[in-house]
């Protein structure tokens, strides 16, 4: 039988780590493949709302960021939520190295934010009430607004860009101004495109919605924003 010298020694332990490796990460995926429901269970039409919503069409999200279950290691404690600006995602934290993964769309240059936060409220079909500001910029919308009990906004509805449910984030006892909400634009998931607001598949943060009480705590990562631009009162969505 043949001697290995050095040399074919470490070559061969290489191979064999790499095969190792290589079944590891196939378990995973095929693990991770098995634990995700089919596309139609996801996002199938939701007719039991008091505003009816329509199947997401297949063609609207890119299959990346659609909903899955994945390994996710973090020292975050189970329930956390994750988001991830630069890869648009948002994991909610399940705890044993797992983790649930929505594709998101988040803030456009200019309009980030990255910090921590609570749940500090949450809505079903919320209002949406632009600042003076946003309606400066966007004079188009006031044809949109209407007066409700909280001042000039857009009733919650199948047009309202909060979409199905909103999660209002706080820092103490003061609201950011940031949601994680729902959109009438699912196919803008996985794009920078908004005024700062994390926005979700109406499936998604229905989703979400369920499994996240008042108090869970929020990480949302990237570079500290300035202090100029963390107090400007900016609403987004």
């Amino acid at each position: 039988m043949p001697v290995l010298d050095r040399r074919g020694f470490l070559i061969a332990a290489s191979s064999l780590l790499v095969a190792a490796f290589g079944a590891r990460t196939g378990a995973a995926a095929q693990s991770a493949r098995a634990t995700s429901p089919r596309y139609g269970d996801l996002y199938g039409p939701v007719l039991d709302e008091p505003f009816p919503i329509p199947a997401l069409r297949a063609s609207q999200v890119r299959p990346a960021f659609l909903r899955a279950e994945v390994p996710y290691e973090t020292a975050e404690a189970a329930g956390t939520l994750v988001v991830d600006p630069q890869a648009h995602y948002l994991y909610l934290v399940q705890g044993g190295g797992w983790a649930t993964r929505y594709g998101v769309g988040v803030g456009r240059s200019g309009f980030g934010w990255s910090g921590t936060a609570i749940v500090g409220d949450k809505q079903e079909w919320p209002d949406w009430y632009p600042p003076k500001e946003m309606l400066a910029r966007q004079p188009e919308l006031l044809d949109r607004m209407s007066d409700l009990q909280s001042g000039v906004g857009m009733p919650g509805g199948p047009g309202n860009p909060l979409g199905a449910r909103a999660l209002y984030l706080w820092q103490g006892r003061k609201d950011t101004l940031y949601r994680i909400h729902g959109t009438v634009e699912p196919w803008t998931i996985g794009s920078s495109v908004s005024s700062g607001c994390i926005r979700m598949i109406n499936q998604d943060v229905i989703d979400l919605y369920d499994q996240t009480p008042v108090g869970t705590k929020v990480v949302v990562l990237g570079r500290p924003i300035s202090r100029e631009r963390r107090d400007r009162p900016v609403y987004q969505n």
